[in-house]
């Protein structure tokens, strides 16, 4: 029983809806959620895991790919109510979600705050004010670039630098596919950078963003996107 199943997680951020598409990948033995959303998320991601016939008590591992609020911010809800939940992450990460070292999007974004101009000012205040409530976490397994593992039919660790340094992503073998995380989001339908102005590093994203299509997966899981059906044009 080899599955992946993007999850649709819609939701309001402002005045606009928006989406976020965390991604499990099953197998007999794991069901393994790559990312699981902001703060307070954990009933929209129960519902959608429920909605598509997955019990979130079958969870083995949560893997997340970057330290980002959308990407772990429901992490500390999901281990408290699921404690046999092992956490994985890339070793870099490993020390920002589990609080060892502050978030570099906080020290970011509190640099940014600075310069803001008086109307932006406070958004920027509360920016950081969300970003210091994200609970930290133990992680479990700390993973590198190239490590295998059985989940789905077998899947590889790809290191994806740039976005921010320790951000990786999966290479699901049986499928052809791959969980970018935000290596890769689709926009205008192509795979480009997520958030350039929000990206640490722009050169090693790029090349994050080069490796991942010269991969010529047939699919492409974009956390913010969705589905990517690879037309082959990266030939």
């Amino acid at each position: 029983m080899n599955k992946i199943v993007m999850l649709d997680i819609n939701f309001g951020y402002g005045n606009e809806m928006q989406t976020i598409n965390p991604v499990l990948v099953m197998d007999k033995n794991d069901v393994v959620l790559v990312d699981c959303g902001y703060p307070n998320f954990l009933s929209l991601l129960e519902d959608e895991m429920k909605s598509k016939g997955i019990d979130p008590n079958s969870l083995t591992k949560v893997l997340i790919t970057h330290h980002d609020d959308d990407h772990m911010g429901s992490l500390s809800e999901l281990k408290e109510k699921y404690p046999n939940i092992k956490v994985v992450s890339s070793e870099i990460d490993s020390e920002y979600i589990s609080g060892k070292k502050k978030s570099l999007r906080l020290e970011q974004a509190e640099e940014v705050l600075k310069d803001l101009p008086q109307e932006q000012k406070q958004f920027g205040i509360e920016f950081c004010e969300a970003l210091r409530k994200v609970k930290s976490v133990n992680v479990d397994i700390t993973v590198k670039d190239g490590d295998y593992f059985d989940w789905g039919g077998g899947c590889q660790v790809i290191s994806t630098p740039g976005h921010m340094p320790g951000h990786i992503s999966l290479y699901l073998k049986e499928t052809n596919s791959i969980i970018t995380g935000d290596a890769a989001v689709i926009e205008n339908n192509k795979l480009v950078i997520a958030n350039p102005q929000f990206t640490l590093d722009l050169e090693l994203a790029k090349k994050s963003l080069e490796k991942l299509i010269s991969i010529n997966a047939d699919i492409y899981y974009c956390y913010h996107g969705g589905k990517f059906d690879n037309p082959k044009k990266y030939q």
